[in-house]
């Protein structure tokens, strides 16, 4: 690299790191997108099945309502016809038992009457926690496609923004020379987007393992790139600050 200016390459490559940290950053964050609106649709989703689960309930209350109804309906008409058979016994005894069996069936009905009573009861209370349901979810539902859109809109702005950032990229690349250029996207690309780091303190400001005073007078030379032992990220100093 004799024939190169290898500072002024350095300093170009630190701006190109500062737009391919930004592309790495925005590419992180539209790259969860998706997941965020997975999350959006599964909160939805549930808030839908609460609903789905209290109109199954109205309509299981609906079922246990008519179930009565032809229960009673079927305790009444057995009463009648014992009824109707009463005048056509011969002795007492009879009379009793068909008088005891009509009572029975009395009773019975009185007690699914009551029973039908109670499901009228949770029914309606059911619709009211249906009708308040379906207002809840109606506002949510606002609130899901806001935040849907509100995912969608940084999406689209990231995308804006990354296809600024590309254009500044192929400029910034112009500056560098292409054997440097590969070295610096083989770095980059095996570690999450960052392969030029300033050293300070005497530490990677990659990885902040130490780097040692004969590796700075490397740097400070500015024969070769030097790269850190550890985390292999192309080292690089601030001559105006002390390391």
């Amino acid at each position: 690299m004799d024939s190169i200016d290898l500072k002024t390459q350095i300093a170009n490559l630190s701006k190109l790191q500062d737009i391919d940290t930004a592309i790495y950053s925005l590419t992180h964050e539209k790259n969860n997108k998706p997941e965020e609106i997975k999350a959006l649709d599964a909160a939805f989703e549930a808030k839908k099945q609460h609903m789905a689960e209290l109109e199954k309930a109205g309509l299981d209350l609906h079922k246990q309502k008519k179930d009565k109804e032809l229960e009673l309906a079927s305790k009444e008409e057995a009463a009648k016809k014992l009824q109707t058979q009463l005048y056509s016994l011969k002795t007492n005894k009879e009379y009793h038992a068909m008088m005891q069996q009509i009572e029975d069936s009395k009773a019975d009905a009185s007690v699914i009457e009551d029973k039908i009573l109670e499901v009228l009861d949770k029914s309606d209370k059911l619709k009211g926690e249906i009708e308040a349901e379906k207002q809840r979810l109606k506002e949510e539902e606002k609130l899901f496609a806001e935040q849907k859109k509100k995912v969608q809109d940084r999406v689209k702005e990231i995308d804006d923004r990354l296809a600024q950032l590309g254009a500044q990229r192929q400029q910034a690349v112009e500056g560098v020379d292409p054997k440097i250029l590969s070295q610096y996207d083989r770095i980059l690309a095996n570690r999450d987007g960052l392969a030029i780091v300033k050293v300070t303190n005497n530490s990677c400001g990659g990885c902040n393992m130490y780097v040692p005073p004969q590796v700075i007078n490397l740097i400070k030379m500015y024969d070769r790139l030097i790269t850190c032992e550890v985390c292999n990220r192309i080292l690089a100093i601030d001559d105006s600050e002390e390391v």
